[in-house]
């Protein structure tokens, strides 16, 4: 491989040597990608993946749902954290080449982070490869600006780069959060944007949503201030009026056995001392991304 990988026991899920796989055999590569450049509230993303590793070493690999230990069937590999650099730019053409890399040996992608810049880096590799992709939101914002604060690739701005490539379309969900500047280019994209707000939580079908998603080739990207605060107050901006765990759970489920998941981000954990429910939150939200994703019935 051309990058390196950390061994199994200090990898995603703490897998013993006995139970882990080498990146040549793991289905899923994790990659740790802690870049924080433009965050425009609370801070501290950059240490958002070393708290979600460390975390997932505390999950249980049995799942409920699965009735088994998913990760032993699939398999996972966790990339070393590479440099990262200090312009937006730069950090994305890196991450591009990473995730790159997995696509390339047919592995799938978890991209944990860091602030959800880094998705207008991770999704190119998969807008050159598919024809059509359809990027499934978690957030509690639009993220639809056309830069923020003088830069192109903010945070704020994480969902209107990645539609900067035409054959991408966008399903949100858990918008509680958008600015007046981005509601022109939300009308005029109806076509290309569907947004399931919060404020309609309570009659939100999750067959509906499922079926904006049926027979697509689907990239999940999940802000963790997607959850409410009560839940997730570990982020740069948390909302309250958010989702539950088993009202996100729904949407995953259903989106696996009605599309084809190709890869995955979960950003923004941004670690505060005594809230290590928040990193463990976050840890088990990517085993169960990663187990839906590879062991969907269809």
């Amino acid at each position: 491989m051309n990058c390196p990988f950390v061994p199994s026991p200090d990898g995603f899920l703490g897998l013993p040597d006995e139970d882990g796989f080498t990146p040549e055999d793991a289905r899923a590569w994790v990659i740790p990608f802690g870049f924080e450049a433009s965050v425009s509230y609370g801070g501290g993303t950059e240490r958002g993946p070393a708290a979600a590793l460390e975390a997932s070493h505390q999950v249980e690999l049995f799942d409920e749902v699965f009735w088994r230990e998913p990760v032993l069937e699939y398999g996972v590999a966790t990339m070393a954290q590479p440099a990262l650099p200090q312009k937006i730019e730069d950090a994305l053409d890196l991450l591009d080449s990473l995730v790159d890399l997995a696509l390339d040996n047919g592995k799938f992608p978890l991209v944990i982070g860091g602030e959800h810049s880094i998705t207008a880096g991770a999704i190119r590799p998969f807008a050159r490869r598919h024809e059509k992709l359809t990027i499934l939101h978690f957030d509690a914002h639009a993220d639809l600006r056309d830069g923020y604060e003088d830069e192109h690739y903010s945070h704020a701005a994480a969902l209107r780069r990645c539609l900067d490539h035409e054959n991408i379309d966008l399903v949100s969900v858990g918008i509680r959060n958008i600015s007046v500047e981005e509601i022109p280019f939300l009308e005029a994209s109806r076509e290309r944007i569907t947004i399931f707000w919060a404020k309609d939580m309570r009659s939100w079908s999750i067959d509906g949503i499922a079926n904006v998603l049926k027979g697509k080739n689907v990239y999940v990207s999940f802000d963790v201030d997607g959850f409410d605060s009560s839940l997730m107050p570990a982020t740069g901006t948390p909302e309250p009026g958010g989702m539950d765990w088993h009202t996100v759970m729904d949407i995953l489920a259903a989106a696996s056995k009605h599309a084809n998941i190709v890869g995955a981000d979960v950003v923004e954990l941004a670690p505060s001392p005594g809230l290590h429910a928040c990193d463990f939150l976050t840890a088990k939200l990517c085993y169960k991304v990663l187990s839906y994703a590879l062991l969907a019935e269809r």
